[in-house]
């Protein structure tokens, strides 16, 4: 079978390819980049005016399998990545039970593989249980098939079980993705301690509570030359310490959310627990240093952290909502949005963060390229596309979203995953 995307602007950072071009996709494979290619009896989708890019990756997902499939489950949260853009996706391990075992790791892979239509990628929780005691089976799971490893929602605070980490899983080259909050300084906050926290009587949860814990995990990883990850960056002094230590060679990285981007503390509402995310959205200062970082390569990628909650969790007081909102279908057409169209990023810039650099922190080598031979893992954007964000229309189960209503200007209109067209014009096929 053969596919020909036509006309369309090509942006592939992997390969430094930004040039108008034509796509031959043949038996599930890229066959060919280049000007005026011509393929007899192949399907031709006309990319003329519209974007055509390696299929997005989103390396930080909650897919919520096993145990919370009323939240989200791989059957509706993959066709939530397919309608974002997304043909390669990660899911974290804070499940019940939590992803801490082989043999999980194993039947959540097939799980994927039967009930998915993007690409799914299972990371291992780092301890038991993730409660940050003692190391999971690490080297089993990463015998497996896992890409990386966290105990995201939890931050480990024994120092000597996350060097431990760090030490043992070297020798894979795995990377430890951490949340990063001093679980002491944040209990019980909701919101950025900040004088909008005060004036609306919440409880806050200070930078320096991420400041410290960053820096912590950052001179482990420094003193045990292993790799790790700075999930959802969001204060501005964080930002400053990873570029620090990436100039003295560190081996970390770091990735930011479309909403830590783009939205700051001011747009917390007490009858809306929609913003409620942690780590919390930031002043203006934070974010305009993480777009700083985005621009000079200290933060590397940008992840959704797409976190559905069932609607009776989300629509509570503020205070006692759970954090996060899903961020899959949406993540586009924020970042075109809020970013691109107003000057504040590039446009093959914010593709490179989520396709290549992704794709490098998780060593996925056939993934988020367009290089001929990799797997047609394809998407096509149209950057002028006006849409309002309609939780009605979700395909995730998670419809709590601070989008919601909103008009937004640049939308994914096609994914292709191995070379079969999965969702064209927001329809899953």
């Amino acid at each position: 079978m053969k596919q020909l995307i036509q006309g369309g602007r090509v942006i592939d950072p992997a390969n430094h390819i930004d040039k108008k071009a034509d796509v031959l996709v043949e038996d599930g494979k890229i066959a060919a980049v280049g000007e005026n290619l011509s393929a007899e009896g192949a399907e031709v989708v006309s990319a003329e005016g519209k974007v055509v890019v390696p299929g997005l990756i989103d390396m930080h997902v909650h897919l919520r399998e096993p145990g919370q499939e009323a939240k989200e489950d791989f059957v509706s949260g993959t066709r939530a990545a397919a309608a974002g853009g997304f043909t390669t996706i990660a899911t974290m391990p804070n499940t019940r039970p939590a992803v801490d075992d082989a043999a999980v790791v194993r039947s959540l892979q097939k799980r994927a593989e039967d009930e998915g239509i993007v690409h799914v990628k299972m990371i291992g929780a780092l301890t038991k249980g993730q409660q940050g005691k003692e190391l999971a089976e690490v080297g089993d799971m990463a015998s497996v098939g896992a890409v990386a490893f966290s105990d995201d929602g939890h931050y480990v605070q024994n120092a000597k079980v996350m060097l431990n980490g760090f030490d043992y899983l070297r020798s894979f080259d795995k990377v430890i993705i951490s949340h990063d909050e001093e679980t002491s300084l944040v209990e019980e906050g909701s919101m950025n301690e900040c004088h909008r926290s005060a004036m609306l009587g919440l409880k806050g949860r200070p930078t320096v509570a991420e400041d410290i814990a960053v820096m912590r995990d950052i001179m482990l990883a420094e003193y045990a030359g292993a790799r790790f990850h700075v999930a959802h960056i969001s204060s501005a002094k964080a930002v400053e310490i990873v570029r620090q230590a990436k100039k003295r060679g560190v081996r970390v990285t770091a990735e930011a959310t479309p909403h830590h981007l783009t939205m700051t503390d001011e747009c917390v509402d007490l009858k809306d627990s929609a913003t409620k995310v942690n780590p919390p959205l930031r002043g203006k200062a934070d974010v305009e240093a993480l777009l700083a970082g985005l621009k000079d390569g200290t933060i590397d990628a940008i992840a959704t952290d797409h976190s559905p909650h069932a609607e009776e969790e989300k629509d509570v007081e503020y205070a006692l909502a759970p954090s996060g909102f899903p961020g899959l279908e949406t993540a586009v057409g924020v970042l075109l949005t809020d970013l691109c169209h107003e000057g504040k990023a590039e446009l093959p810039l914010l593709i490179s963060k989520m396709t290549a650099e992704p794709a490098k922190i998780l060593g996925l080598t056939d993934a988020g390229t367009l290089s001929v031979g990799a797997p047609a893992d394809i998407t096509i954007i149209d950057t002028e596309l006006k849409w309002t964000v309609d939780a009605e229309k979700f395909y995730t189960r998670g419809t709590h979203s601070p989008f919601v209503g909103r008009e937004l200007k640049g939308k994914a209109i096609l994914t292709m995953v191995d070379g079969r067209i999965v969702m064209r014009d927001g329809a899953i096929e």
